[in-house]
């Protein structure tokens, strides 16, 4: 790898990979700020920024952005998370600047304009209307909000129609002003870039980015529960989960392979026991989200009402067996998957800003290829399951949608996986 680091004096970080024989470049802007910094009267208000920064400012219009962008045949691109909103741009490498002048642009000298502000506003009540209608997304909307209760963590991305409509430009300059500062930024670069340059236009593009750091968010608390939205579905849809890990913990990566071995593939526990054996769901897999300081790991199923009674006692089975038992094949295979899923991101540019912008904001730094490989290697099996009965001893959370009467509450989850 090629990595080169510059912080300025204000703060600012920017990180570049030249990645030689390609004439494109994959740019960002990553800003530690999304859902989880929102204070109540704020939820949704990450996400609706990131939609108006496209919306004009004082030198483009919201035309002029786009237009600008594609005649180079580009493209633009942004996503809130829960810790953290992107803006991206991919373009020739001899486009570079025009393309980090629009970011900054856009970040920085946004206009806001109210009538701009109130389209968009519909537009994001029809975002919220559209996962409404959508179960195996509404479903893990109840799934984060159970797990987390009463939390920013836990609420939806994408706010509520009540708060989106009271919504304005004044709150939106409020949050800029307060989260998107210099020390919680990121600018990333991989591809046909040449670091020194790219230091030079982007210290210059962002010079009136506000230094000092933008407030903390408070520690998150997972609780567990249960939320349930009873529908007239032809399938049930179902999350369950537990406590994970952060993404700093020693354990993550046992946590995740663990995820990978019980419901990453396949050739997994989950989809050879509820697909493949039984055929009760087209649809079974298990993750691991990590947080900074917390993490969520579960399983998703699909299914029909008359199947769920059968489905969850072979997927909890599934879950503890394999922290009972998982044997070394299933953790070399999980482990073979994990890597090149990494890997993979040393090939692509895009996918190389987003890793190293999120291992700088995480860990401070930027991993060596080398490093996470012996990180995963060094796993024994004893671990993995260890790190999965631990999540698996911590209070469940249910999430459903649709005919969901059969659905196992967190104290049947409990008793089912019985003594872990």
């Amino acid at each position: 790898m090629s990595v080169e680091l510059t912080t300025l004096p204000s703060g600012l970080r920017i990180v570049t990979d030249r990645m030689d024989n390609l004439e494109t470049v994959s740019l960002g802007i990553w800003v530690a700020a999304g859902s989880r910094h929102e204070r109540p009267r704020e939820h949704g208000l990450s996400h609706l920024l990131e939609h108006m920064a496209f919306k004009g400012t004082r030198r483009r219009s919201a035309r002029d952005i786009a237009e600008e962008i594609e005649n180079a045949g580009g493209d633009l691109n942004a996503a809130t998370g829960v810790e953290q909103t992107a803006y991206y741009a991919h373009v020739l490498g001899v486009d570079m600047n025009l393309a980090l002048d629009i970011l900054a642009d856009i970040l920085t000298e946004s206009t806001f304009d109210s009538q701009e502000l109130e389209r968009e506003k519909r537009v994001i009540l029809q975002e919220i209307g559209a996962v409404e209608d959508t179960p195996d997304d509404l479903v893990f909307d109840l799934f984060n909000a159970a797990a987390f209760p009463e939390q920013p963590i836990g609420s939806p991305i994408l706010g509520t129609p009540e708060r989106v409509r009271a919504f304005d430009r004044t709150m939106i300059s409020a949050y800029l002003e307060n989260h998107y500062r210099a020390s919680a930024t990121l600018i990333g670069a991989a591809g046909a870039v040449e670091h020194g340059a790219f230091v030079e236009a982007a210290a210059k593009s962002f010079a009136g980015l506000p230094g000092h750091a933008a407030d903390g968010v408070a520690p998150a608390r997972y609780l567990g529960g249960e939320k349930r939205s009873k529908r007239k579905l032809e399938q049930a849809h179902i999350v369950i989960g537990f406590e994970g890990m952060p993404y700093a913990d020693p354990d993550h990566y046992a946590l995740h392979i663990f995820a990978n071995a019980v419901g990453g593939g396949m050739s997994s526990r989950l989809f050879q026991e509820v697909r493949e054996k039984r055929g009760l769901a087209y649809a079974v897999n298990a993750f691991h989200w990590a947080y900074s300081d917390t993490g969520l790991f579960g399983f998703y199923a699909a299914t029909a009402q008359h199947h769920v009674s059968e489905l969850l006692p072979v997927a909890l089975d599934s879950l503890a067996g394999a922290a009972r038992d998982l044997d070394e094949a299933e953790v070399q295979r999980a482990k073979a998957q994990m890597k090149v899923s990494i890997l993979s991101a040393l090939e692509s540019p895009t996918a190389r800003s987003e890793q190293m912008a999120r291992q700088l904001l995480v860990f401070g730094r930027v991993l060596k290829r080398e490093e996470i490989i012996e990180r995963i290697d060094r796993l024994t099996v004893a671990a993995i399951r260890q790190a999965g009965a631990a999540a698996l001893r911590t209070p469940p959370t249910v999430a459903a949608v649709g005919p969901i009467s059969k659905v196992y509450s967190p104290d049947r989850i409990s008793e089912r996986l019985g003594s872990l």
